[in-house]
């Protein structure tokens, strides 16, 4: 049995992502794959119930930290670790056969956002997401806000979330890819197209991640 609630499995199909800085779009083919259903929470992140608020979005985990946490859950449910981690170099090789606990890529993650969706939104942002205008300017558990029509909430809004891909890194070197938006954030960043980066080893009180997996259960 799982000990990681919530993983959706999606079939395959498209995207086109869009990156509005360069004026580039690309198209992904997307093979089946599992993700969860919300963002990692407290209590699944530190595997105890003992937390105020257990519900909550983790927050402050750096790429770094997402990437070795999956690698952990895989290990708590016997199955192969997705990444092998360098720490000593700064490296993390993934093993895309691999059946562990892995971030999804930007593409997976845009393609499970829009859920069939073509607009900038799955819904009224004010229906499905935490923003700066009704979040209070804090995160909030996961699950309040109406899911998409494939069952993922708090994709946009609450907190922003990890990708494994690098932004650009001709331009910009390691830092990865984080997609969704946050709590602190006006109405233009919380869309699916939407690219933000950050340096992998950096914590910040908007940023979390999601889980995926490969495949579909057996």
């Amino acid at each position: 049995m799982s000990l990681v609630p919530g993983l959706l499995q999606l079939p395959a199909g498209e995207v086109r992502l869009a990156d509005r800085r360069t004026q580039h779009t690309w198209t992904v083919q997307i093979s089946p794959f599992r993700i969860g259903a919300t963002p990692v929470t407290l209590d699944e992140a530190v595997g105890s119930q003992i937390v105020d608020e257990p519900a909550l979005p983790v927050v402050e985990v750096s790429w770094w930290d997402a990437v070795r946490l999956c690698n952990e859950f895989s290990l708590l449910e016997g199955l192969p670790p997705s990444y092998a981690v360098n720490g000593a170099t700064e490296t993390a090789v993934w093993d895309r056969g691999a059946a562990g606990y892995r971030l999804p890529t930007e593409a997976e993650w845009e393609y499970a956002c829009r859920a069939g969706t073509a607009g900038p939104r799955y819904g009224d942002l004010d229906e499905i997401g935490w923003y700066r205008l009704n979040s209070g300017e804090r995160r909030h558990p996961v699950g309040l806000k109406r899911a998409n029509e494939w069952g993922l909430s708090d994709a946009l809004g609450n907190v922003w979330e990890w990708c494994w891909d690098f932004y650009d890194p001709d331009v910009y070197g390691t830092y990865r890819v984080l997609k969704g938006g946050g709590w602190f954030d006006d109405h233009w960043s919380c869309r699916v197209s939407v690219r933000r980066r950050s340096h992998p080893g950096l914590r910040l009180d908007d940023v979390g991640f999601r889980l995926a997996r490969n495949g579909y259960d057996s």
